[in-house]
C-alpha cells in the first residue's frame, strides 16, 4: 500500500507538473484519443473556445464540444449536425490546417491537427486575429491603392489627352500664323517695295533743302515698317523651324565693312563716334543670320547710347573668337541682365519714343541659339555696356571685299542695260524710276515673253557697238503670274546665248528658294529691295563687262 500510494502521489505530481507546463503554452491545446474522447487540454483552449465547466472534464466526446459550438453560432449559419459532420471530418484528416471564427466572425482561431502515437490526435488553437486583421486591413488598402491609381491614371490619360489635343491646335495655329506671315509679308512687301523704290529715286534728284527733308523722312518711315515686318518674319521662320543656317568662312572685316556703311549716317544723326577695329580673322557661321545678330546690337546700342561711341571688334579667348560691340549708353541693371532678351520688353523708359517692337535682342538670342553661338552681356548703369558673340575660328577663303562691290551714288551707270521683270505694274513703274535716274536704260516687263519682245526691240534699235549682244543684268522678283523668275531669267540667257548676271528680288524666306538661288548662283536680295545694294550688284556687272 505504501508503495502504491507513492507511485500515485509522483504519478499526480508529475501530471500537475505537465499540466502547468501545457497550461503556459501560448497556444490552446487538446488531446483525444481513438475513441474521440477528450484526455487533457490546457487553459488557454478553454479561455478560447469559452467552455462551461461540464464540457471541461476527461472524457468528453469530441462531437459534443463541436455541437456546443455550432448550436452557440460560432460555426456559422447552417444546421448544427452538419457543422459538426464536417468539423469531425475536417478535424480527422491529420495534419490539415483550417481557420475556425467565433464569436459571430469576431475571433478567428487558426486549427492545427497532429497524430498521437497510441492512436487519436492533438490539437492547437491560435489566435489569429489580429493578423488577419492586418492582412484584411492591408488587402483592403492596396485594394483602395490601385483603384486609387487606375482613377488618377485615368485622370492623367485625360490630361494627357487634352494636352495632345492643345498642342495640335497650338500646331495647327502656330503653322496658320506662320502661313499667315508669309503670305502677308508678301503682300504687304509688294507696295512696300515699290514705295521704297520711289523714294530712292526722289531722294535722288536735285530737290530743295525742305523737299529732301521730307523725303528722307519718308525713306526713313518706310524703313521702320521694313525692319517690322522683317522682324515677324524671322520670329515666324524661327519658330517654325524654317530658318536652316547655311554654315561658311565668314570674313569678319568683310562683314565689317558692310555694318560700317549701313551705320554710319545713323550713328552720325545721333553725334556717336561709331568704329570698326580692323581684322583679318575669319570664322564660321551663317553670314547673314551672323550680320543680323550684329545689325540689331549696333543698332540697340545706338539707340541707347545718347553720346559718346559705339566700338564693334573682334578678339581671341581660349581659342574662341569673340566679337564684341561695346557702348557708353545708359547700361543695363545687373538683375535685369535675363530680362533683356525677352520680347517687347524695354528697360529704359525713355525708349518708348523709339522705333521698333522690343525684339531686337529676342531675335539675337533666338538666332544665337541655332548658330550655337553663345551670347554673353556685361553693362554697368551709366557706364555703357558690351555684348559678346562667341563663334568658331575658320581658315581664310578667297572673296570680293564688299569695299570693292560698293559704289558712290554719284556714279553714273548710264552704260548699263537692265531688264526688269516683275508682275506687279507698281514695282516696275518704282524700278524704272529709280534707274532712269541712275542713268541706266530700262527695259520693264511683266513676264518672260515681253521682256524677249522688248529685249529683241532695244537691241535692234541700239548700236551693237554702244550694247553688245546681251543686257548688263536682269532683275526679276522670284514669284511671277506664269513662271518664276529663275525659269524667266534661264529663258533669256537661252535666247541672247549668253550668261548675263542676274539677281532674284523676292520676298520668299523659304530655304527651298534659298536653296535654289544658292545652287544657280544667282544673286538674292529681299524685299524691300536695297538702292545700295542693287547700285553694287550693278557695278560689280559693269565692271566684269569692262573686263571681258
Amino acid at each position: 500500500m505504501k508503495l502504491l500510494d507513492d507511485a500515485s502521489e509522483a504519478l499526480q505530481y508529475n501530471r500537475d507538473i505537465l499540466q502547468s507546463a501545457l497550461d503556459q503554452v501560448r497556444h490552446g491545446l487538446c488531446v483525444f484519443n481513438q475513441d474521440n474522447q477528450l484526455l487533457c487540454w490546457n487553459r488557454q483552449f478553454s479561455e478560447l473556445l469559452e467552455l462551461p465547466l461540464s464540457l471541461r472534464r476527461v472524457g468528453v466526446p469530441l462531437e459534443e464540444l463541436l455541437l456546443f459550438l455550432a448550436e452557440r453560432g460560432d460555426m456559422g449559419d447552417g444546421v448544427p449536425y452538419e457543422l459538426v459532420t464536417l468539423r469531425m471530418a475536417q478535424l480527422g484528416r491529420v495534419g490539415e490546417t483550417f481557420q475556425e471564427r467565433l464569436v459571430n466572425g469576431q475571433q478567428i482561431l487558426e486549427v492545427r491537427t497532429a497524430p498521437m502515437p497510441q492512436g487519436g490526435f492533438v490539437t492547437t488553437y491560435s489566435d489569429i486575429t489580429d493578423r488577419v486583421a492586418a492582412a484584411e486591413a492591408l488587402a483592403q488598402a492596396n485594394q483602395t491603392l490601385e483603384q486609387r491609381v487606375k482613377a488618377r491614371t485615368a485622370e492623367l490619360q485625360k490630361v494627357n489627352t487634352a494636352l495632345a489635343q492643345s498642342k495640335v491646335a497650338a500646331d495647327d495655329a502656330n503653322r496658320d500664323k506662320t502661313r499667315f506671315l508669309a503670305a502677308a509679308s508678301h503682300d504687304i512687301l509688294q507696295p512696300l517695295n515699290a514705295a521704297r523704290l520711289y523714294a530712292n529715286a526722289l531722294v535722288e534728284q536735285d530737290l530743295s533743302e525742305a523737299n529732301l527733308s521730307i523725303a528722307q523722312r519718308i525713306d526713313t518711315s518706310l524703313t521702320s515698317v521694313e525692319e517690322i515686318l522683317k522682324t515677324l518674319v524671322d520670329i515666324s521662320r524661327m519658330d517654325s523651324g524654317r530658318l536652316e543656317p547655311e554654315i561658311t568662312a565668314v570674313a569678319v572685316q568683310n562683314l565689317f565693312d558692310a555694318l560700317k556703311i549701313e551705320f554710319d549716317p545713323m550713328a552720325r544723326e545721333a553725334g556717336l563716334d561709331l568704329r570698326f577695329v580692323p581684322t583679318s580673322l575669319w570664322v564660321r557661321s551663317d553670314r547673314s543670320l551672323l550680320r543680323r545678330i550684329l545689325q540689331n546690337l549696333i543698332a540697340n546700342a545706338i539707340k541707347y547710347t545718347p553720346n559718346g561711341r559705339v566700338l564693334v571688334g573682334i578678339r581671341r579667348r581660349n581659342g574662341q573668337a569673340l566679337i564684341e560691340v561695346i557702348d557708353t549708353g545708359v547700361g543695363i541693371p545687373e538683375e535685369k541682365h535675363e530680362l533683356i532678351f525677352q520680347e517687347f520688353l524695354r528697360l529704359d523708359p525713355r525708349a518708348t519714343s523709339a522705333r521698333g517692337l522690343g525684339l531686337g535682342l529676342s531675335i539675337v538670342e533666338r538666332i544665337s541659339r541655332i548658330l550655337e553661338h553663345p551670347i554673353s552681356v556685361y553693362s554697368t548703369v551709366r557706364a555703357g555696356s558690351r555684348f559678346t558673340v562667341g563663334a568658331r575660328f575658320a581658315a581664310p577663303a578667297k572673296v570680293v571685299p564688299l569695299a570693292a562691290e560698293v559704289t558712290a551714288s554719284g556714279q553714273q551707270l548710264d552704260a548699263a542695260l537692265v531688264v526688269c521683270i516683275d508682275n506687279e505694274p507698281e514695282v516696275l513703274a518704282g524700278m524704272r524710276t529709280m534707274l532712269h535716274g541712275w542713268g541706266c536704260r530700262v527695259i520693264a516687263a511683266r513676264d518672260t515673253a515681253q521682256a524677249i519682245t522688248e529685249l529683241d526691240a532695244e537691241r535692234v534699235s541700239t548700236s551693237a557697238a554702244r550694247l553688245g549682244s546681251a543686257p548688263t543684268i536682269v532683275v526679276a522678283d522670284y514669284h511671277l503670274d506664269f513662271d518664276t523668275g529663275v525659269e524667266a531669267i534661264q529663258a533669256i540667257r537661252a535666247h541672247v546665248n549668253a550668261d548675263v548676271p542676274s539677281v532674284i528680288i523676292t520676298a520668299d524666306h523659304s530655304p527651298e528658294v534659298q536653296r535654289q538661288l544658292r545652287e544657280l548662283e544667282f544673286t538674292l536680295l529681299r524685299k524691300p529691295l536695297k538702292a545700295a545694294a542693287l547700285r553694287a550688284v550693278l557695278m560689280q556687272s559693269m565692271r566684269r563687262m569692262a573686263a571681258e
